[in-house]
């Protein structure tokens, strides 16, 4: 149980939520510090037993899902545990403990929908969001559903899978600016999470590991895809 205290007390800390949606990069490195074990240790399967609460599946999905995208930004393996954070999610709610989250946490459970290229997929986060009453998640899902439904993938993610981008898909990040045809994850859900505490209180994220992303943040402070 000490990984997923670790994993929860980092990620829901009221000195974390800044950093969901903009990540600056000495936060990237505060990830990749405390979590690139436990990580490797998800991603190669060692963490099953995890799975057998809601608590243990959302920690791996945050660990499999969120972090990556830290820890490798702008590399192929960003996006190389997708598919097991998803299948991860999937079984978790097949389980009912997507309801036994406050909507703060439950929004992380759902996520792994909304990154898949699989329209399918995004039509499972659609309806998920809308069913928990998380309207930011659904309206982030329209987005991406539309992104896909015109060019069957995210062009965003071409440059770091090294696929070839399409004339259309080029033209279409070339006009989304900054944002570079991205999309955030869900917006935070208001208030505190109401979870029971998982034990011992874990150790927050440290001074030195937030006050250089704290300065950083709205300087090159990169959203998560």
């Amino acid at each position: 149980m000490h990984g997923i205290e670790e994993v929860l007390g980092f990620w829901f800390h009221e000195d974390t939520r800044r950093f969901w949606f903009q990540a600056p990069p000495a936060f990237d490195q505060t990830i990749r510090k405390r979590f690139a074990e436990l990580f490797a240790r998800a991603a190669t399967g060692d963490l099953t037993s995890w799975e057998a609460s809601a608590q243990g599946c959302l920690a791996l999905c945050i660990l499999l899902d969120q972090m990556p995208r830290s820890m490798f930004r702008g590399d192929r393996q960003a996006f190389g545990a997708d598919d097991k954070a998803l299948a991860i999610a999937e079984r978790a709610i097949a389980r009912g403990f997507d309801r036994e989250l406050p909507p703060d946490q439950k929004q992380f459970l759902y996520t792994p929908f909304m990154r898949s290229e699989e329209l399918s997929n995004q039509l499972r986060a659609f309806a998920l969001f809308e069913a928990a009453g998380l309207r930011e998640g659904s309206k982030q899902v329209e987005q991406r559903m539309a992104i896909i439904r015109r060019f069957g993938r995210f062009p965003h993610r071409n440059v770091a899978l090294g696929r070839p981008g399409t004339a259309e898909e080029i033209e279409f990040l070339a006009q989304a600016g900054e944002t570079n045809g991205r999309t955030s994850s869900p917006g935070p859900a208001r208030g505190r999470s109401t979870a029971p505490k998982l034990g011992a209180e874990p150790p927050p994220p440290t001074a030195d590991d937030l006050s250089a992303a704290s300065a950083e943040l709205g300087q090159g402070a990169r959203p998560r895809v």
